[in-house]
């Protein structure tokens, strides 16, 4: 279920949010943004992340240096950008100037992805109480992108986030644990996360994050 906005603000998209709605447009070059609230909705239980272990290898290699919030304006221009298999994305100009606005406000973060200091993957996202409403992510080396949401999720569940709202489930994430639920049942979630004494760290102790990466459950066989 989609509905055309007519004027959008930071503050409105904060609201809507809340409600249980995020905008997206149809195509990068669109001049339109629509409101989307989903019949099924793509959530990652942060207490039921699958890390594969040959990926749990690569993010406790140190082959990448992981931050948050260092560039955000270029994680979402990277996230916009064509690549193979995504000749076009839904993040138009008015997307990535709401966004980054609510960076500037402190609601937007993003997690970057370095290799041999170039910037070669991460995702963003809004966080409002304890949820946290991932909004895409992109990959320029192997693993790039897995390894910002291992270090996302990492850092959730460190500070008392309680729901990570994926939107849609693909095949990328449910290879993670991503799973569909009815919309009421978000909503029902998404109450409960609003409410939880949570907050965001840019720069927690690293040895926090990789005791938490550390916990992460692998994949059951099979």
């Amino acid at each position: 279920m989609s509905r055309r906005i007519p004027e959008i603000t930071p503050d409105l998209m904060l609201r809507a949010y809340r409600a249980g709605l995020f905008p997206m447009a149809e195509a990068r070059t669109s001049q339109r943004l629509y409101w989307l609230d989903p019949e099924m909705r793509g959530v990652l239980p942060l207490n039921g992340f699958h890390l594969p272990k040959r990926l749990k290898r690569t993010v406790q290699s140190g082959r990448f240096t992981v931050t948050t919030n260092q560039d955000f304006p270029a994680v979402i221009q990277g996230c916009a950008a064509s690549a193979p298999g995504r000749e076009d994305t839904w993040i138009n100009t008015d997307i990535e100037a709401l966004f980054t606005a609510l960076h500037r406000n402190a609601h937007a973060h993003s997690v970057e992805t370095w290799l041999d200091g170039e910037l070669v993957g991460g995702l963003y996202g809004v966080a409002i109480g304890g949820a946290f409403f991932g909004e895409s992510m992109f990959s320029r080396a192997t693993d790039a992108s897995k390894v910002a949401l291992v270090h996302l999720v990492a850092r959730l569940r460190l500070f008392g986030f309680t729901l990570l709202d994926t939107q849609f489930i693909t095949e990328h994430l449910a290879q993670f644990g991503t799973v569909e639920i009815p919309r009421a049942e978000y909503k029902a979630q998404l109450a409960s996360a609003l409410d939880a004494p949570a907050h965001w760290e840019d720069t927690p102790p690293p040895e926090l994050v990789s005791a938490e990466i550390s916990a992460l459950r692998l994949p059951s066989p099979g």
